[in-house]
C-alpha cells in the first residue's frame, strides 16, 4: 500500500516520490511490471484502474503493438464474411482514403478521440460532402466497437463527441418533375433499354434488384413481382455477384401495374428474339441482344446520354426510384404502404430520403383549402 509525502495512504500500486509527481505499478499477467508517472493522483487511479482492466481482459492474439492498420485487415475479412460486397467495397474505400494517413500506423490502443475528430476534419477541409464524412464516421466507429466489443481495447474513441455533419452540404435528391418524367419517357422510346428505365419508374425497384430479376420471381397471373436478391457485376474481378437485398425489409413483394405487366410482356417477346441466351441467365429477365444481363453501370451511362438528348439536368439512376415514390405520394398512397413497396426497414427512411413535396403539390394543396382560410 503506497503512501503520499504526508504519509496518507493512497492505494494498492500507487505512491507519491518526493518531487510531488504520483507513480502508479502493476504487475502484467506475463509478470513484467508496469508503471507510469503521472502529475495527478486522481490520473493515476485512473490509469492504473485501465491498465489492470485492459491487462486482465485483452484477447491474447490482439497485442497491444498492434497497429490500426494490422487491425482493418483483421476486420475487414470478418465483414466480408457478415455483410453485403457493396458494403466492404464502401469501408475499404473510405478507410484508405480517409481514416488510414491519419492513424493507420498509429498503435490500436493510442487511438483517441482527437484522432478521430481529425479525420472528419480534414475530409470537410478537402471538400468532402457531409453524406460522405458521415459514411467515413461509420466505418470508423464500427471497426473500432469491433475492437471494444472484442475486449482489445478499454473503449471505443469515436463517441458522440466525433462530429460529421461539417463538411459541405449534399444535394437533396430530387425527383423528376411531371414535365420532366413525360420528356424523359418520350426520349427513350426506342432505346435498347427503354424497357428497363420504364419498369424502375412502375415499381421503384433499386438498379440491382432489377438487374437480378427473374422470371421465376414473377406472377402475372397476380400481378406481382418478389424481390430476394439484387446482382452487381463486378469490374475489379470481371464477374457477376448476386447478393441479399440491402436489410430484411428489401424482401418484398411488389403489386404491377398495368403498364408494367405490359412491359414485362414485351421484354419475354424481346427475349424470344435473341439468338442465344446461356442457360445460366435463361431465367433472367432483362437481357441485352447478347443474352446476358446488363452490367448495372451500363443503365447510368445510357442515361446521361438521354437526359443530355431531353435537354434535363443529367440525374443517376436512384433518381428513378425516388421519382416513383414521389409520384405515389402526390397520387394519395399512405407512406406505411409506400415503405413496405419500397423495402425501407423503417418509415422514417421513406419520409425523410424519398417524400418531398413539389412546388406544383404546393400549390394543389394550398388551393383545397383556399376556401376556408377566407375569413371575410
Amino acid at each position: 500500500m503506497g503512501k503520499d509525502l504526508r504519509g496518507k495512504e493512497l492505494g494498492i500500486g500507487i505512491s507519491q516520490r518526493e518531487d510531488g509527481l504520483y507513480v502508479g505499478r502493476y504487475t502484467n499477467k506475463y509478470g513484467k511490471r508496469v508503471q507510469r508517472v503521472l502529475p495527478k493522483l486522481q490520473e493515476v487511479r485512473q490509469w492504473l484502474a485501465d491498465a489492470q482492466y485492459k491487462d486482465e481482459h485483452s484477447n491474447i492474439d490482439f497485442p497491444e503493438a498492434m497497429t490500426v492498420d494490422a487491425w482493418f485487415e483483421y476486420w475487414i475479412g470478418i465483414k466480408k464474411r457478415t455483410v453485403r460486397p457493396n458494403t466492404v467495397r464502401n469501408y475499404t474505400e473510405r478507410y484508405h482514403r480517409n481514416i488510414e494517413p491519419v492513424i493507420g500506423k498509429k498503435m490500436l490502443g493510442s487511438v483517441n478521440t482527437i484522432h478521430c475528430q481529425t479525420i472528419m476534419n480534414n475530409m470537410a477541409d478537402e471538400g468532402y460532402r457531409t453524406f460522405t464524412i458521415y459514411q467515413t464516421r461509420i466505418a470508423l466507429y464500427n471497426m473500432l466497437d469491433y475492437a471494444y466489443q472484442n475486449d482489445v481495447i478499454l473503449k471505443n474513441p469515436c463517441n458522440k463527441m466525433v462530429k460529421s455533419d461539417i463538411g459541405k452540404q449534399s444535394r437533396k435528391k430530387q425527383a423528376l418533375t411531371i414535365g420532366q418524367q413525360r420528356d424523359f419517357c418520350k426520349v427513350i422510346i426506342g432505346n435498347t433499354y427503354e424497357y428497363q428505365y420504364r419498369f424502375l419508374l412502375q415499381t421503384g425497384l433499386r438498379t440491382g434488384e432489377m438487374v437480378g430479376l427473374r422470371w421465376s420471381d414473377i406472377d402475372l397471373d397476380n400481378r406481382t413481382i418478389t424481390v430476394n436478391r439484387t446482382m452487381e457485376y463486378r469490374h475489379s474481378t470481371k464477374e457477376w455477384r448476386v447478393g441479399e437485398p440491402k436489410s430484411k425489409s428489401g424482401y418484398r413483394t411488389i403489386p404491377l401495374t398495368d403498364e408494367a405487366v405490359e412491359i414485362l410482356k414485351l421484354q419475354k417477346q424481346k427475349n424470344r428474339g435473341f439468338k442465344v441466351i446461356p442457360m445460366e441467365w435463361a431465367d433472367i429477365v432483362f437481357l441485352c441482344k447478347k443474352g446476358t444481363p446488363v452490367k448495372n453501370s451500363t443503365y447510368g451511362t445510357m442515361l446521361f446520354k438521354l437526359c443530355d438528348k431531353a435537354g434535363i439536368e443529367r440525374f443517376s439512376m436512384h433518381v428513378l426510384r425516388h421519382t416513383f415514390a414521389t409520384r405515389c405520394i402526390e397520387a394519395g398512397m399512405k407512406p406505411k404502404t409506400l415503405q413496405t413497396i419500397l423495402g425501407h426497414s423503417n418509415i422514417g427512411i421513406t419520409m425523410n430520403l424519398y417524400v418531398h413535396t413539389t412546388e406544383e403539390q404546393k400549390h394543389k394543396e394550398i388551393d383545397l383549402i383556399a376556401d376556408a382560410l377566407k375569413v371575410i
